[in-house]
């Protein structure tokens, strides 16, 4: 139902005060109070969150949240516990908005029985089998994107190579040609930041706008499918609309692979290089040893992972950590934290890519809600930093790194680096377009 322009303006309102009390409560809770959970997300404890975590894992296994009825939880085994039990859900929230949700996070937002059916239509994109054939294709891809950013010398990492390898593979998986880049980390950031709320109009507006033009760019291309069966996403939604998804269940679905296959990995890639920077040791042994890329990976998804934190809803009354929790209060399990507890993980505040633990991590989620695309991220990763070790070895930060104000999304919004000329860079550069020549391309 269209709303009048009168109905618009109070509807506008009622948003921007919702926003303003809430950015004001978490000021608030955070400055004044010195709650660590609200300190995590707000500048300038933001840009490091890792000691407010720590506060929060001193409380106990289930600490004190932002509101009533609110819980965190720092403790590696209480997070997994509630990340796989049964008695804990993500359906529940609270959806009295003065505005209509922006949009549907899909799997994100699904218990069973309807998780598990949406996400049999998601899971074959990412089997074994399929990430071998994405392999030669991000391997090309990387070798090109690192061609570019070589001839420039100095430029920002996150926008020249962290970025577009990640909407070129999830692009090509879900079968859409001719991808314009720009727009893509547009939309990928705009709705990717609804996972910490809508933060102002501007935003609501960017999301929306961002919701639209994915509506009409996957719409016409799912009908086409059906006709013209390729082998990608789409043609798998088309083939299985009406039996194991609806609809209504498809563009939410690709709107989550869009934004969860780009988030997860642009900031995967710009966290893992940040760390190697600031970790010079770290990077060394890299550059020596191209093959710890994958441990590079696992490693920077336990120290610093791209998502820091979720949240679940108690289905009943439930007793853990040694605290009763009641039906319908949330549990905030801080993935971050997990990764970092010392009862886990030796020296955890240290970053060692040869840590042979790290893959312990929650980083990616656990039980039925562990991320779908969790094996393509990591192949993207250690497939960059692999390459990126190998041709540019003299890689420095080139300025300061400013980190994104988001509670849930970690990531730089820029990553300045300068590779100094050297004929060891030189060599490696020759080397890698000889792999490039002898190596045909193949698509998806």
């Amino acid at each position: 139902m269209k709303l009048s322009s009168r109905e618009e303006l109070v509807r506008a309102a009622r948003f921007l005060s919702s926003l303003y009390m809430t950015k004001c409560y978490l000021q608030y809770v955070g400055r004044v109070r010195g709650n660590p959970l609200a300190r995590s997300s707000i500048s300038p404890w933001h840009a490091n969150p890792y000691p407010q975590y720590e506060r929060i894992r001193a409380e106990g296994p289930i600490a004190r949240g932002l509101a009533k009825g609110v819980y965190a939880t720092a403790h590696h085994d209480v997070c997994k516990q509630v990340l796989t039990s049964r008695s804990f859900g993500t359906v529940g929230r609270d959806d009295n908005s003065p505005f209509d949700r922006v949009v549907d996070l899909s799997l994100l937002e699904m218990d069973p029985p309807d998780h598990t059916r949406v996400r049999r239509v998601a899971a074959p994109a990412f089997t074994p089998r399929r990430m071998a054939a994405y392999e030669e294709r991000i391997e090309t891809l990387v070798q090109e994107i690192v061609d570019r950013a070589i001839a420039r010398g100095n430029f920002d990492l996150q926008k020249l190579i962290a970025a577009p390898l990640p909407i070129a593979i999830i692009s090509q998986l879900l079968g859409v040609d001719d991808v314009d880049d720009v727009a893509f980390v547009r939309y990928g950031t705009a709705l990717g930041g609804l996972l910490d709320g809508p933060q102002s109009m501007r935003h609501m507006r960017e999301a929306t706008s961002a919701r639209d033009a994915l509506r009409e760019m996957f719409e016409p291309l799912i009908e086409q499918r059906r006709t013209d069966p390729r082998e990608d996403m789409l043609t798998t939604l088309a083939q299985h609309e009406g039996d194991t998804i609806s609809a209504d269940e498809m563009m939410p679905l690709c709107t989550l692979l869009l934004v969860a296959g780009f988030e997860t990995t642009v900031n995967l890639i710009g966290n893992a290089i940040h760390q190697l920077m600031r970790h010079r040791d770290q990077w060394d042994r890299l550059v020596e040893d191209p093959g710890l890329a994958a441990g590079a990976v696992e490693e920077t998804l336990r120290f610093d992972p791209p998502v820091q934190l979720t949240s679940r809803v108690a289905r009943e009354d439930i007793e853990i950590g040694g605290r009763l929790v009641r039906k319908g209060s949330w549990v905030i399990p801080i993935l971050a934290a997990a990764g970092r507890d010392p009862k886990v993980f030796d020296q955890p505040g240290r970053y060692d890519i040869t840590r042979v633990d790290a893959s312990n991590h929650l980083a990616f989620s656990s039980g039925i809600h562990y991320c779908v695309g969790a094996s393509l991220a990591r192949l993207e990763a250690t497939i960059a930093l692999r390459v990126i070790a190998e041709r540019m070895p003299t890689l420095r930060l080139n300025g300061k790194v400013p980190i994104r104000p988001s509670r849930v999304i970690r990531g730089v919004r820029r990553l300045p680096v300068r590779v100094d000329a050297g004929s060891h860079a030189q060599r490696l550069t020759l080397k890698a377009h000889s792999y490039k020549e002898s190596s045909p391309d193949s698509s998806l």
